[in-house]
Parts: C-alpha cells; structure tokens; sequence
C-alpha cells in the first residue's frame, strides 16, 4: 500500500516537488515527537489554608523528582533514562530513551515555605504549599455601634 499526499492543488512557484519534500520532513511525527519540548501539564488551585500543584507525570517513580525550594521559587524536575537492551541479542541498532523536565513556580508571599508537602500517586504529583497563619482569610462579625 503506497500512501500519497495531496496538497488541495496548492503548488510552489520555485518547483511542485520542492514543497512536498520540506513539508513531508518537517511534518514527519518522528521528527516532531524527538524536537518537541514536553512539559507535564499542571493544575493550580487555592484553598483557605493551602496552595495545591497537580502535575500529570505517569510513568516515573518517586526516586525520579527533584524539588527545590530557592528563595520563593519552587522547582520540580524528573530525569529517566531508559535502556531497551536485550545482552542474547546482536543489534544493529538501540534506542535509548531520556526523558527530563523542569517546571518551576513563584510562590506568593502568603506561602509558608517551611511547609511544603509532596505526594506521587497514580501519575500525579500533588504538591500542597501550607499559607502563613497571618495571611489566611479570616471571617468574623462586626458589631455596629
């Protein structure tokens, strides 16, 4: 089976063939999966006492993370390096695989950054940024004189 492209009729001035040959390399998902730069995607959200950061991280174990705290910047970062190396067999070729990311987060002045917790379960790292007593919304009554 031969798969053919159509261009809707569109063709280069400077030659037809010059755009399908650029545009077949530049479209091609195996170029595009090794030079795209892949960040977990992250859920933020605020309570009354806590900050909470999900990110979606499968496939990693929790020996994997790194998280640093740098003054009021938080950083979360994960290295994996993969081997698919089998000894009984000669290859011509491997294929290694490395997998790294960074994410990082200023936090507000209302975090306590001496309570920061971290959990990974399920492919979700959850981190939880505990407020500082002074900076949690505080309810009561005024009475009207």
């Amino acid at each position: 089976m031969t798969l053919v492209k159509f261009n809707n009729g569109q063709k280069s001035a400077v030659n037809p063939w010059f755009g399908d040959v650029f545009d077949s390399i530049i479209n091609d998902s195996f170029l595009n999966d090794r030079f795209v730069n892949k960040v977990p995607a992250v859920n933020i959200a605020e309570t009354e006492n806590e900050f909470h950061i999900e990110l979606a991280v499968p496939g990693l174990k929790k020996e994997d993370f790194k998280i640093n705290l740098d003054k009021n910047v938080l950083s979360v970062s994960a290295e994996k390096k993969t081997e698919n190396v089998d000894e009984g067999k000669k290859y011509s070729k491997r294929e290694y695989s490395y997998n790294s990311f960074v994410r990082s987060f200023t936090l507000p002045e209302a975090a306590d950054y001496a309570r920061i917790e971290a959990e990974y379960t399920d492919g979700v790292l959850k981190l939880n940024v505990a407020k500082k007593e002074e900076a949690k919304i505080q309810s009561r009554e005024i009475s009207v004189k």
